[in-house]
């Protein structure tokens, strides 16, 4: 699977492709200060442990890190506050019961901007065992080699 990087792309989460088996993914918008808006463009944002949560009928983003921005001074929030995502009912309480069964979590994979807004794109993941990643690299591997291969041929 070759994925071209978005030009809107603010942040991205490769561990979570390496650590969780993604089946379904959605977009999200997400609540925000101003200053973590500007701290987010500025790319100083971190994804690498965030995960989604559902409490009364709404979904957080925990543990997502979004550095104070340098100009804030007294706007500058909790670079590690729940983050709302706004979703429809309908949408949060689909994501409800698929999260239900059991190893499946909600990981955030990207953080982009779609006409000027942050939206986060969210995974519905099941954790990924050892033999799992191992068997992941060692394709990755073998691709790359057929490319370079493909690559070297039709260099003659």
């Amino acid at each position: 699977m070759v994925r071209k990087k978005n030009s809107n792309t603010l942040a991205e989460n490769r561990k979570a492709r390496h650590d969780y088996f993604v089946e379904e993914t959605i977009e999200a918008g997400i609540a925000l200060v101003g200053t973590e808006v500007k701290s987010i463009r500025n790319g100083r944002v971190n994804l690498k442990e965030s995960y989604a949560d559902i409490k009364n009928g709404e979904i957080f983003i925990l543990s997502m890190h979004i550095s104070p921005y340098e100009q804030g001074n007294i706007f500058n929030v909790d670079p590690l506050r729940e983050k709302k995502l706004l979703l429809h009912k309908a949408e949060i309480a689909k994501l409800a019961g698929l999260v239900s069964r059991e190893g499946y979590t909600l990981i955030p994979l990207a953080l982009y901007l779609k006409q000027g807004k942050v939206k986060v794109s969210l995974g519905i993941c099941k954790g990924k065992k050892d033999y799992d990643k191992r068997n992941s690299m060692l394709e990755k591997a073998h691709n790359r080699e057929m490319q370079r291969a493909m690559k070297e041929r039709n260099r003659y």
